[in-house]
C-alpha cells in the first residue's frame, strides 16, 4: 500500500487535519496509508522518525504556505530531500498550495501543484472542493506507483509487518482538537480584520488588473475605517463600481453595486459565524443563492467576482 507523508508547518495544522479527512475514503479502501509528525509517540526520536518517512514514503505532500517556506526544517530537511527522491524516481512529490505565498521559485515550483493552477486552498469559496482536488491527486499518484517500485522492496522480500518499525510505539489519534469558545470581542475583532483583508485584497487586485490590461483603469478609495469604494473603467467609461462597508444587515460586511455613503442599501452581506474550531464569514447568498461559510480569502474572492463579472461578461 502506498504511504503518504505530510510535510507541513505546525501553523497550518488545521488545514492539514482537513486534508487528512478528505483522504479518509482512500485510507478505508486501502489505497494509501498516511503519516505526519503528530503520530510520533512519547519517547521517540522526533527527527529520526521524520527522516525515516521522508526517506521511505511513496508520496510526499508539501503543504505550502509562507510558514512552510520560512521553516528551515520543512524547507531544508524535508522538502530538499523529498525533491531528491522525486528526481530519482523514488517518490512522488505533490505541492499543495495552502495559502498565498511566493512559491514558484522554489525547487518544487516546476511541479504540477494542486489545487488547479496552484490557487491557494484558502482562496476557494468552498474549501471542500479544493481539498477534493487534493484527494483526487493523491489517488491518481497512488495509482501510478508500481508494486515493485525501487522505492520499496518487492512484496516477496517485504513481509506485511515490515513497516511496523516506522509506526509509533504508542499509536494515537491525530484528532485531538477541542471545541473553542469565542467571545463577542473575538467576533468583532475577526470582522474588522476581515474587512481590512478585503480592502487590501481589492486595492492590490485593482492595481494588478490595471497593470495587466491596456485600456483598463481602476480606482480604489478608502472613505473611512469602515468603508471603501472600487471602480473599473474601460477606455475611460465606467464598467463596474462597488462600495463595501461594515454595517447594513446585522452589522456585517456588506456589498453594494455602486457608490454610496448609506448603510441601508446593499446587494449582499456577510456576518461572522463559527464552528467548534474557527471563525468564518457566513454569506447571506443574495447574489448567488444559498448561504455559505467562507474564509477571509474566500469572502474577498466572492465580492471581487461580483465587481469584475461585469467586465468579464462583456
Amino acid at each position: 500500500m502506498p504511504s503518504v507523508f505530510f510535510s507541513y508547518s505546525h501553523a497550518d495544522e488545521t488545514l492539514r487535519d482537513q486534508i487528512e479527512k478528505q483522504l479518509s475514503l482512500l485510507k478505508r479502501q486501502g489505497v494509501v496509508e498516511v503519516w505526519h509528525d503528530r503520530r510520533i509517540g512519547a519517547g521517540q526520536d522526533f527527527a529520526k522518525e521524520i527522516d525515516q518517512h521522508v526517506e521511505t514514503d511513496d508520496i510526499i505532500l508539501l503543504l505550502v504556505s509562507s510558514d512552510f517556506l520560512a521553516s528551515d526544517y520543512c524547507y531544508e530537511k524535508e522538502m530538499m530531500r523529498a525533491m531528491q527522491r522525486h528526481e530519482a524516481g523514488e517518490a512522488i512529490v505533490i505541492p499543495i498550495i495552502l495559502r498565498a505565498c511566493d512559491w514558484h521559485g522554489a525547487p518544487f515550483g516546476r511541479l504540477q501543484a494542486v489545487p488547479t493552477d496552484g490557487k491557494p486552498i484558502t482562496q476557494f469559496p468552498d474549501r471542500d472542493q479544493a481539498m477534493l482536488e487534493v484527494a483526487k491527486a493523491v489517488r491518481a499518484a497512488a495509482g501510478r506507483i508500481h508494486p515493485a517500485s525501487p522505492a520499496k522492496s518487492a512484496p516477496t522480500a517485504m513481509p506485511p509487518t515490515s513497516r511496523s518499525s516506522l509506526e509509533p510505539a504508542s499509536p494515537r489519534s491525530s484528532n485531538l482538537r477541542l471545541a473553542k469558545q469565542f467571545t463577542d470581542r473575538d467576533y468583532d475583532k475577526f470582522k474588522q480584520e476581515s474587512f481590512e483583508f478585503i480592502a487590501k485584497f481589492f486595492e492590490n487586485s485593482l492595481a494588478e488588473l490595471q497593470q495587466r490590461n491596456s485600456g483598463i483603469e481602476t480606482a480604489f478609495r478608502r472613505i473611512d475605517a469602515n468603508r471603501f469604494t472600487a471602480g473599473i473603467y474601460l477606455n475611460g467609461k465606467v464598467i463596474s463600481r462597488c462600495t463595501i462597508f461594515i454595517g447594513g444587515l446585522g452589522g456585517g460586511i456588506a456589498y453594494y453595486a455602486g457608490e454610496s455613503t448609506s448603510s441601508n442599501t446593499l446587494n449582499e452581506s456577510m456576518s461572522v459565524g463559527s464552528d467548534e474550531h474557527e471563525l468564518h464569514l457566513k454569506c447571506l447568498g443574495m447574489q448567488r443563492g444559498g448561504a455559505r461559510d467562507l474564509s477571509q480569502e474566500g469572502a474577498a474572492e466572492y465580492y471581487w467576482a461580483l465587481l469584475i463579472e461585469r467586465l468579464q461578461g462583456r
